[in-house]
């Protein structure tokens, strides 16, 4: 089975982007599954014009997958650019797609709620997502339930080309939705994410990390009286990473008071740094070594293009779009 996702490179990868989606993508490939994952750098142009930091964050969410265990001999990893044939079919898609449907998608009003400029990019984010997706001939693709409606319209817009043009040109993807996917509360208690800079970041020094847990919002309950666990936002990071025996031993501390939420933080932030210890020493070697991680990314983006390219002429010689080489 062929399975497609990506991350926009937008900020600081964190411990929300490891627990909800990059140790998933691990799982996926040691489990035989035929694995493109990309840096979805065309999209962050939809939120940011600062080149440097969409160069600085496509280089750090590669040595940060790559950190995690993301194995470029069992998984086809690249830059979204280094595939311009997405943005091609994007344009094509774009004139089968009815407006509708784009007006429906609650993300791009959730964008604007969130302050973020709105442009035609934003609007028609989902069309290039729908390129990336149907341009690799992808059977499967991860989404959660915030995304699945975009996943929805992708198919909506395959089934409409192929309708169209009287063509199967496009596989219609199925979404692959995991129950147990963790959701992540960040330290205001709102799920983690870059847009409400609320994250603990995931390649960090164990005192920037320690630091950021202890800003963890929690109520007022004095020390001495028992608290509530199941609506703590620091218990619920501790569930993240502690042993189901620690957290019992924890469930019994909240119910007998006498404890403060800064032994639960202080304990957390040693959880953290135990188990990303690992990661971030890779992290800091890749970062002394930049040429290998530009080498699996050129390497991993040829064969993408070469599916892609396929795809498209495919797509040209549906839609009758004739270049010199055809």
């Amino acid at each position: 089975m062929r399975v497609l996702s990506g991350i926009q490179p937008s900020g600081k990868l964190h411990i929300g982007n490891y627990f909800g989606a990059m140790h998933q993508y691990i799982e996926m490939h040691d489990k035989g599954n035929e694995c493109f994952f990309f840096i979805a750098n065309y999209h962050a142009l939809t939120s940011t014009t600062d080149k440097n930091a969409i160069v600085e964050y496509t280089n750090e969410v590669a040595r940060g997958y790559l950190s995690i265990g993301l194995d470029p001999e069992k998984a086809t990893f690249f830059r979204q650019s280094d595939v311009p044939e997405v943005c091609e079919l994007a344009w094509v898609l774009s004139c089968v797609t009815p407006m509708g449907l784009l007006e429906r998608c609650v993300s791009y009003k959730d964008k604007i709620a969130q302050g973020i400029t709105p442009n035609h990019g934003l609007f028609c984010y989902p069309v290039l997502q729908a390129a990336d997706i149907l341009i690799y001939k992808s059977d499967s693709v991860p989404v959660g339930q915030d995304q699945k409606q975009h996943l929805e319209l992708s198919r909506s817009i395959a089934t409409k080309f192929n309708n169209t043009y009287e063509q199967d040109v496009f596989i219609i993807p199925e979404p692959y939705i995991k129950a147990d996917v963790a959701v992540v509360p960040g330290v205001d208690g709102r799920k983690m994410s870059k847009s409400y800079n609320n994250t603990i970041a995931l390649f960090e020094t164990d005192k920037k990390t320690k630091k950021s847990i202890m800003k963890v919002e929690t109520d007022s309950t004095p020390m001495e009286d028992p608290k509530e666990y199941e609506n703590c936002n620091a218990y619920a990071l501790l569930k993240l990473v502690a042993s189901n025996e620690e957290l019992f031993q924890w469930q019994d501390k909240y119910k007998a008071g006498g404890m403060g939420y800064g032994h639960v933080k202080v304990r957390l932030a040693e959880l953290i740094n135990e188990r990303f210890a690992p990661y971030r020493e890779r992290y800091n070697a890749l970062e002394k070594d930049p040429d290998y991680v530009e080498d699996v990314l050129r390497e991993s983006g040829k064969k993408a293009r070469a599916v892609a390219q396929e795809t498209m002429e495919k797509v040209r010689a549906a839609t009758g779009i004739l270049t010199a080489t055809q």
